[in-house]
């Protein structure tokens, strides 16, 4: 075990146990941490470590002085040493049941997807607000609904679509950003890598003969090149001399990734968009309704296994590509299907336990948050998820032959959806939800379920 390991192991116990971390980071210099309870803190005997060099207590952290180029190092043995730390605790039961039933189907792939979802998932918030806000412009600029409001208030409605807008202008730099923190990375690096795929200088430079495109490739390419950056980052960490490696890591890094990005992987990632990007809406144009019912059929076992994670890039360069995104109305009705299958269960059942659940996983469920219906109602019936499956189908099939799109990439589903719907497509996603709801109700009674005893 090397010394930076028995540091970062040392330093865990002084803190009080891997469970008792909230945030765990570094700067050039510190190892910082703040923890849930202060009282299992152990400031002496962490002084007293040899490679400890100082002690510094800034509001809720606290701040380990180990030296430059060493922080990291630990920090990375510490996030180690905690990815291995049995969980501790008892779960709750509603738990236990979620996460016995995702192991249970789990794919081989899923972890590595779930880690490149990982990537996305801090961007929602700012993806809700940016599809409402666009949603609301939509609105706006129709005269047939609100009259002259575009004509009588135009900065007001420019400045609603900057702030729709906004979240797409800095896409490649977020995306670079969380990339690195997922990746074990640095985060300032994996912006600036982001920063030069995107810069506007590329297009004055000639390669090959052709002038490079910034941009190209979107997110595609920069979870491509910042995920290489993490890679080569975290390897001169471990070759290069620690008086050194402060001030040559991040020089070499950038200029070794950066010269790789502009040759290799910005092209690769070009091809991989464009590929995914013609290739998704050919298939959804071209396959029609028949199309539809495919891709929200198999949705939920998608969800069941965890291979959905991998379709979030999809999402993203679809919006990036075209301005919209055909595929996320159509992967809703999967969880509208569940709606109606909850329904029918709900009226069916004589089990007063089971109508409990329903009642409390209907709402959130018309919100598009489905795992309280999957795992607490239709799954462990069996017949009624896959009567689910087979509702949101029907509703797949409809938004998708009515070419049904939404605005925004992902983080909505359920009813809120309609909010972010292109022009003209509100009213069609709301049939197509109304239909996967009576679908899925009518295939559940159809096919019907062993009613669990009390």
């Amino acid at each position: 075990m090397g010394k930076n390991t028995t540091l970062a192991g040392d330093i865990l116990r002084g803190v009080g146990g891997s469970a008792n971390i909230r945030r765990l980071e570094n700067c050039m210099t510190r190892v910082r941490v703040e923890l849930a309870d202060e009282s299992q803190l152990d400031v002496a005997q962490l002084r007293a470590l040899p490679g400890i060099s100082g002690y510094v207590k800034q509001g809720e952290q606290h701040q380990f002085i180990v030296g430059p180029g060493k922080a990291a190092k630990v920090v990375d043995d510490m996030r180690a040493l905690v990815a291995k730390a049995p969980p501790s605790g008892a779960v709750p039961d509603a738990e236990q049941v979620r996460t016995a039933a995702k192991a249970r189907y789990k794919a081989p792939l899923s972890d590595g997807l779930r880690k490149l979802a990982n990537v996305f998932i801090p961007l929602i918030p700012a993806f809700i607000a940016s599809g409402l806000i666009t949603g609301i412009v939509n609105l706006l600029s129709r005269p047939d609904v609100v009259g002259d409001f575009a004509t009588a208030y135009p900065n007001a409605l420019g400045l609603l679509g900057i702030f729709g807008s906004a979240v797409f202008a800095i896409m490649n730099i977020l995306v670079g950003v969380n990339t690195a923190k997922v990746f074990g990375g640095s985060l300032a690096m994996g912006g600036v890598m982001a920063g030069i795929l995107s810069s506007p200088q590329l297009a004055s430079v000639t390669l090959f003969g052709e002038a490079l495109q910034p941009g190209r490739g979107g997110v595609i390419a920069v979870l491509l090149v910042v995920a290489l950056m993490c890679y080569i980052e975290q390897w001169l960490r471990r070759v290069l001399p620690e008086s050194l490696e402060l001030i040559l890591n991040p020089l070499l890094t950038t200029l070794i990734t950066a010269s790789l990005a502009i040759v290799v992987l910005q092209p690769l990632g070009g091809w991989i968009s464009d590929a995914i990007a013609h290739g998704a809406n050919l298939a959804i144009d071209q396959g029609g309704a028949v199309m539809g019912a495919v891709l929200s059929a198999v949705f939920l076992p998608l969800v069941l296994t965890g291979l959905h994670q991998g379709l979030v890039p999809i999402h993203v360069e679809l919006v990036q590509a075209h301005g919209m995104n055909p595929l996320l109305p159509i992967l809703a009705m999967a969880g509208v299907g569940q709606i109606g299958a909850a329904l029918a269960v709900l009226v069916k059942t004589r089990n007063a336990r089971l109508k409990t659940v329903i009642k409390g996983a209907l709402p959130v469920g018309l919100l598009g948050i489905g795992e309280p219906l999957i795992f607490g109602v239709t799954l462990p019936l069996g017949k009624p998820f896959i009567a689910a499956c087979l509702g949101g189908a029907v509703g797949g099939a409809l938004v998708c032959y009515w070419k049904v799109a939404t605005v925004i990439t992902f983080g909505l589903s359920g009813l809120p959806l309609a909010l972010t719907m292109i022009a003209g497509k509100v009213i069609p996603y709301l049939l197509g939800y109304l239909a996967a709801v009576i679908a899925g109700f009518i295939f559940t009674w159809g096919l019907g379920f062993t009613d669990p005893q009390e």
